[in-house]
């Protein structure tokens, strides 16, 4: 499996595997796919990794900035992440959260934030403590991981293309 960054030749590939990936969950809106594309036209998407696998596009994950008390000190929330579904379970998401938070302390990056589930976050080091709070959602699943001693606090708010 290879991992680099997405290039304009990939963006359908992207679409696809990310409308794929979500369709069956029952938290997604649907929404994945044109969030992606709206960071990508603002200028958000800092960085855009693809896996790619037997010669096909496998796996996306993005990363762009967020504020934390409606200021940006360094921080990047991860999402979406997605894998084919033939592919799903194979390790290939794993990878692309690790190689993508290597790449964010390569960048200097403070942290990273995002929305998910502890109990799959918690295996990359991300805590869900309440330190974090975005909208009306349980402090346990907005959670963070600081690449130094920094812990944020306060209310962590997304790039406009993923509000």
């Amino acid at each position: 499996m290879e991992i680099r960054p997405e290039n304009p030749s990939d963006y359908a590939a992207i679409d696809r595997i990310t409308r794929a990936a979500f369709a069956p969950m029952p938290f997604s809106e649907g929404t994945e796919a044109e969030c992606i594309e709206k960071l990508r036209r603002d200028g958000d998407l800092t960085l855009s990794l693809v896996a790619i696998k037997d010669a096909a596009l496998a796996g996306h994950i993005a990363f762009s900035p967020v504020l934390i008390n409606e200021s940006f000190d360094g921080w990047y929330g991860l999402g979406p992440v997605s894998v084919s579904p033939r592919s799903q379970r194979t390790g290939i998401g794993t990878a692309l959260i690790n190689e993508g938070l290597a790449r964010l302390r390569q960048m200097d990056a403070q942290g990273c934030a995002l929305i998910g589930d502890p109990a799959y976050y918690s295996r990359f080091g991300f805590v869900g403590d309440g330190r974090l709070s975005y909208r009306n959602l349980p402090g346990r699943n907005v959670q963070w991981l600081a690449f130094n001693d920094t812990q944020p606090s306060g209310v962590l708010r997304y790039s406009p293309g993923l509000e």
